[in-house]
């Protein structure tokens, strides 16, 4: 390369080293990793893709990154949970309306006159019904109107101050019992057991909702079964309920969900998200730069070709 080097007050032209030229190129290299990474931000829409871009908000992206997937999986599981709730409602919505059917029955037989066996298989027919709902109230395999066992249904994933993480479930606990929250109970095989839970548990010398038959009932036995099947209703009332405000608070959860996950997602695209206005104008200025620092590096070097002139007769 050649160079125009300062002597005193003379320029010295040397053929072994141009500085000019190799100022140039290394103003060209640094314009040119510029151009490079604002072109990279610009084509990924990131300004921190990888963790040698900025270590510690990498890492924190990753990690948020991670947890709104569990938080997407929690969603999920609520609408798997609310879809369990909603079916066992409907079931027991659908129980009250029959019971209060076979309310209205009972106190029809108490008019004198009326023909209690007919009256009974009209009731007979309710009591099935019943059973036929509380059968074929299930979904995904679980049933919240039949059985005494716990259900549980996701609720959220958290993260703790120290990291950890862990998945908070609500728990509903199924009672068999007469004033418990199932239309009936369940056996160890899985079967409906009749004559426990709401309809099934006997009350006095009437019977069960599901079991009494009015066809040789007394007066004093048909008052009996109206304060029974009362007292089921306010059982089913209840448990409806309680089924309604689990239904309430699934709802609540999963609009959090889904809040607190496009929260996360606004977090980290503060932190690693490209600025594209800022980008696009950076890029445009080291375009330009670029072209300036390419024609100052020809320049430099066709002082080489100026040597030649003093070689010429």
């Amino acid at each position: 390369m050649i160079n125009f080097a300062v002597r005193g007050d003379f320029f010295m032209t040397s053929i072994l080293t141009n500085v000019a030229a190799m100022s140039a190129l290394q103003t060209l290299r640094s314009i040119n990793g510029s151009l490079e990474e604002t072109q990279n931000r610009v084509s990924s829409g990131y300004r921190v893709a990888e963790a040698k871009d900025n270590a510690a908000y990498w890492s924190i992206a990753t990690t948020m990154r991670s947890d709104n997937k569990a938080l997407s999986a929690v969603s999920d599981a609520l609408g798997l949970g609310a879809a369990k709730v909603d079916t066992a409602y409907s079931a027991m919505d659908s129980a009250i309306d029959i019971v209060s059917e076979i309310k209205a029955k009972i106190v029809a037989a108490t008019e004198k006159g009326v023909d209690k066996t007919k009256i009974q298989d009209e009731i007979s027919q309710l009591q099935q019904q019943l059973l036929s709902v509380a059968g074929s109230a299930s979904f995904s395999g679980e049933n919240w109107v039949a059985g005494n066992t716990t259900k549980s249904v996701v609720s959220s994933f958290v993260r703790s101050a120290n990291g950890q993480v862990a998945v908070q479930t609500t728990q509903y606990v199924l009672d068999d019992s007469t004033n418990g929250n199932v239309l009936f109970g369940m056996d160890t095989t899985g079967a409906i057991n009749t004559t426990s839970g709401i309809i099934g548990s006997s009350s006095g010398t009437v019977g069960s909702i599901y079991s009494m038959n009015i066809a040789n009932f007394t007066p004093a036995d048909i008052n009996l079964a109206l304060t029974a099947v009362e007292a089921g209703l306010s059982a089913l009332t209840k448990a409806a309920s309680q089924l309604g405000s689990i239904s309430t608070r699934i709802d609540l959860q999963d609009s959090f969900v889904s809040t607190l996950s496009d929260s996360i997602d606004s977090g980290v695209g503060r932190l690693v998200d490209a600025d594209m206005e800022e980008e696009s104008s950076k890029l445009t200025a080291l375009q330009t730069q670029q072209q300036l620092a390419i024609q100052s590096l020809s320049i430099a070097n066709s002082s080489a070709q100026n040597v030649l002139t003093l070689f010429k007769n």
